[in-house]
């Protein structure tokens, strides 16, 4: 027993001079006291009877009040009294911190484990957090019974681990917030370590993936744990569950793991995700649509507006972003207007890479709804279908072409461009083509608008007039 004690004493001294000074750093910061605020964290652990018992020690937190997250399958909330002062801010109804001076304050609760550590047990939002706080460093110390044996992954970076005679003690830390944990009582083995990757497996790696883990371009320092060979269906934070490791997948996941956790992309698409991923990285993956879409943006930049968009891409990161995001920051970038990312989302078919005009189109004195002016291909094309039908026509796609209806003009436009079109029942040669398909949408260009449709167009800065004989 003595030994073991000895053992165990001699892990913590070696574990805490590894910890101090990078500790520290983040320990004595001044901390805003604005809305947004930064804190760090220790968490100690004990596995016992079907449950985790949580000590939680807040540390470096500014003086405002703070709310407290505390986990939903959370029993047995209570102050933890570390130190004198160690829930002094804590209030009654135990919902808050109070505003005042002590820096550090530490809670307890349980967490029930619904079966227990059973094999491929991953635990999900399991700690408290503070409303608003960015966790800057985190320190995890998990302990368990000696007879429980298997592997604890959290992550943050394995720091330690031991086996004693009465308890079996690991310790994780490294910079960010832990929300989960996951254990497999396999023989899950730490196969190897960088300053952001841990890879897990039950063999031997390659070389190849041992090379790529030095390798990999990381897009943010916050650490990822693989756990290779596991087919699990839930995804944790900061953890991908990888059935078979292979370079390709490794790159396409780590990338993207980073890149949802750098950004709050809402509802946007895979395939926009997957696009910021390969600006940030210099990788090639994803879906033929995102590899499309990048291509057609690549098309129409010099390398110095691709270091600017890639610039700009990176400042971006910890704000929402979408569709529409992304077109005001490339239009910057390209210096015209462009809806380029929002005309793909819902697409079909993967849009080539067009200009919009950005102006106010009026039909008489009413605004037009859902009408698009795009310049493609060197022409100015107006979306067919929506404009067509508030100027009193119906449209249609048959087998022999476009159907443009109203009670005295009948119009037909061939699929493919002929050169020719029809007009009530009678055909008429062109030279070139009055309608343009872009992406499966129908377009109709601009002079053949006025032309075919017997509309006037008045443009200035700020809107596009569109007036028919009878609006004059």
């Amino acid at each position: 027993m003595k030994v073991a004690v000895s053992l165990f004493t001699a892990l913590l001294v070696a574990i805490g001079a590894m910890l101090f000074m990078q500790y520290q750093v983040y320990s004595d910061q001044d901390i805003p006291t604005n809305e947004a605020y930064t804190y760090s964290q220790e968490i100690e652990i004990t596995y016992r009877a079907g449950s985790l018992d949580v000590r939680h020690h807040f540390k470096n937190l500014p003086d405002d009040e703070l709310k407290i997250i505390w986990p939903s399958t959370a029993v047995d909330s209570q102050c933890f009294l570390d130190t004198e002062h160690s829930c002094a801010r804590l209030s009654e109804d135990k919902t808050k911190f109070k505003a005042g001076e002590n820096r550090s304050q530490s809670i307890s609760y349980i967490i029930p484990i619904e079966g227990g550590l059973t094999a491929n047990k991953l635990m999900e939002n399991v700690f408290a957090s503070l409303q608003n706080g960015d966790v800057q460093f985190s320190t995890v110390h998990i302990s368990t019974d000696s007879t429980v044996a298997g592997q604890w992954v959290t992550g943050l970076p394995l720091i330690g681990q031991q086996s004693l005679a009465l308890v079996n003690y690991s310790m994780f830390s490294g910079k960010g917030p832990i929300r989960d944990l996951y254990w497999q009582t396999d023989s899950l083995v730490l196969q190897k370590k960088t300053d952001t990757l841990s890879l897990y497996a039950k063999g031997n790696i390659s070389a190849e993936i041992s090379k790529w883990m030095d390798e990999l371009p990381m897009l943010t320092e916050d650490h990822i744990a693989i756990v290779g060979g596991v087919n699990q269906k839930e995804e944790g934070y900061r953890m991908l569950f990888m059935p078979e490791l292979t370079v390709d997948a490794l790159t396409k996941e780590v990338l993207m793991k980073q890149i949802e956790s750098s950004y709050d992309f809402g509802s946007s698409p895979l395939w926009l995700k997957q696009m910021v991923a390969m600006y940030l990285s210099g990788e090639t993956f994803g879906t033929p649509r995102a590899k499309a879409v990048v291509e057609e943006v690549n098309g129409q930049m010099s390398e110095e507006q691709l270091a600017q968009w890639k610039k700009r891409l990176k400042e971006l990161a910890g704000s929402k972003i979408n569709a529409s995001v992304l077109d005001k920051e490339l239009s910057a970038v390209l210096g015209t207007y462009t809806e380029y990312f929002s005309m793909n989302v819902g697409a079909e078919q993967t849009y080539p890479f067009v200009y919009n005009d950005k102006r106010n189109i009026y039909i008489g004195k009413e605004k037009a709804k859902d009408v698009k002016v795009i310049l493609y291909e060197g022409k100015v094309l107006y979306t067919a279908d929506t404009l067509l039908h508030q100027l009193g026509y119906t449209t249609s796609v048959g087998p022999n072409g476009y159907y443009v209806n109203s009670e005295t003009r009948v119009f037909r436009f061939p699929k493919a461009e002929h050169g020719f079109y029809v007009f009530n029942q009678r055909r008429y040669n062109t030279t070139s083509s009055p309608l343009s398909v872009v992406a499966g949408d129908y377009y109709i260009e601009e002079a053949w608008l006025q032309r075919l449709f017997l509309v006037d167009l008045q443009k200035d800065e700020q809107s596009i007039r569109i007036t028919t004989a009878a609006q004059q």
